[in-house]
């Protein structure tokens, strides 16, 4: 499990490329059958992949938690990108096509994920954040979630809003998941921008050809930065930061967020005449 400390926004306006990339962006989430994590003192965010081919894998410890296992003090969100596969929670199996999606509560000790075709591995993208009160394991079906449609084609931003770990769905202690997928057409996965004071938030860009790429908007709306990213890759993006992105083509992205409150809409919208 990787470490990325928080920074000042002030900090980041002398960064290059480089610098930027390295502490924003996490550019391997998934390898076959291994566990790649990412822990994030922003919020103490956890988040990553698991992909496993032949074997079970499951999330060992590191020094950096403290706990004897992982979900001792965590609660936990996983979305499903992959073929089929499984996830036994404390001797219980869950069933996880592609886009199902699963919300583990504290205190969940066995964590085991399996693929059902070691060809066609699945890919369980977690989101983990801190939690102090135990909550009940739902499975989510992305069939059964009536999605929000935002957007319209003359502004390139015509989307499909899934809200997985959300109040409308499911319980949770700081923790809310979705997944937007954009139309074909459509570029920006929202604009004007917005930032929350109130909440950090990761995003993973995937569903994109080998030459696509997306322009993720990170800094402060006065003082804004570019990350370029590829296929299957993470931003982190700090409560002071906006994150906005526009792509060369459509693609599906999965937000995860924590911090004060569970208020999806709870944002601070940008003017774009103030946006440089």
């Amino acid at each position: 499990m990787e470490t990325r400390y928080a920074h000042h926004p002030e900090d980041i306006k002398t960064y290059t490329t480089e610098q930027l990339r390295s502490q924003f962006l996490v550019e391997k989430i998934f390898a076959e059958g291994e566990v790649n994590l990412t822990y994030t003192h922003v919020d103490r965010m956890i988040f990553g992949g698991v992909m496993p081919k032949a074997e079970a894998l499951t999330i060992a410890l590191s020094k950096e938690l403290g706990v004897s296992y992982f979900l001792e003090r965590r609660e936990m969100g996983v979305i499903n990108i992959g073929g089929d596969g499984v996830i036994v929670l404390d001797g219980v199996e869950y069933d996880m096509k592609c886009r199902d999606g699963l919300y583990v509560g504290k205190g969940t000790e066995e964590i085991l994920f399996y693929s059902k075709d070691a060809a066609d591995p699945a890919k369980f993208y977690i989101n983990s954040v801190p939690a102090h009160q135990i909550y009940p394991i739902v499975k989510i079906d992305i069939n059964n979630i009536e999605p929000l449609r935002l957007g319209n084609p003359s502004t390139l931003n015509q989307r499909a809003i899934y809200q997985y770990v959300h109040p409308n769905v499911c319980q949770s202690c700081q923790l809310q998941l979705g997944l937007t997928m954009l139309e074909p057409g459509s570029a920006w996965n929202t604009m004007p921008c917005h930032t929350h004071e109130r909440r950090m938030e990761v995003y993973l860009y995937f569903d994109m050809e080998p030459e696509t790429r997306a322009f993720h908007f990170m800094g402060q709306p006065n003082e804004t930065r570019h990350l370029v990213i590829s296929n299957e890759q993470a931003a982190i993006s700090p409560s002071w930061s906006i994150h906005s992105g526009v792509g060369t083509s459509n693609y599906t992205f999965i937000w995860g967020m924590c911090g004060e409150n569970i208020t999806y809409d709870d944002m601070d919208a940008v003017k774009m005449e103030d946006l440089k």
